[in-house]
C-alpha cells in the first residue's frame, strides 16, 4: 500500500492575485491546507485540527498562475515520524508545476503540552491510506 494522498481542484480567484495580476504567494498555503483538510476528512480524523501545529513550511514558486486558471493541488504524506509528519505538495496547471514544497506538522497533547506520538490507528491511516477522493465540498467546479 502507499501513503495517503489527495488531489483537489481550485480556480484562481480574483482575491488570490496580487497587483501584478498573478497568484499571491499566500494563496499556496490556503490551497495546501484545503487539501490537508480534505485528506483528514476522508481518513476520518478531522479532530486533529487544533492538535497539529505547523512546524515547517517551504515552497518553491516555479511558474505564474493567473486569474481564472484551473489548478490541481496534490498533497502526499512523504514521512511519518513518531510525532511529526511531512506532506509534499504540488500545484500544477495543465501539467506545468507552478509551486512545489513541503509542510511538516507535529502531533501534540493539548492537555500536557509538547509533542506526543501519533495514535496507531491514525498513523496506519496515513501510512497505508493510498489515494483518497475528496468530497464535493473540497472541489471547485466552473460553469
Amino acid at each position: 500500500m502507499t501513503t495517503a494522498s489527495i488531489m483537489i481542484d481550485r480556480v484562481v480567484d480574483w482575491q488570490d492575485t496580487d497587483a501584478a495580476g498573478h497568484y499571491h504567494h499566500s494563496t499556496v498555503i490556503r490551497w495546501v491546507e484545503a487539501a490537508e483538510a480534505a485528506l483528514y476528512e476522508q481518513l476520518g480524523c478531522l479532530h486533529l485540527f487544533g492538535v497539529i501545529p505547523r512546524i515547517k513550511y517551504e515552497v518553491a514558486y516555479r511558474d505564474r498562475l493567473w486569474h481564472q486558471d484551473r489548478v490541481h493541488i496534490e498533497l502526499t504524506v512523504s514521512r511519518i515520524g513518531t510525532s511529526s509528519m511531512t506532506f509534499d505538495f504540488l500545484i500544477d496547471r495543465d501539467g506545468t508545476v507552478a509551486a512545489a514544497g513541503a509542510l511538516t506538522v507535529v502531533h501534540t497533547d493539548g492537555a500536557k503540552g509538547g509533542s506526543s506520538p501519533w495514535p496507531e490507528k491514525i498513523r496506519a491511516g496515513f501510512a497505508t491510506g493510498g489515494r483518497q477522493q475528496p468530497s464535493l465540498t473540497h472541489t471547485t467546479t466552473t460553469n
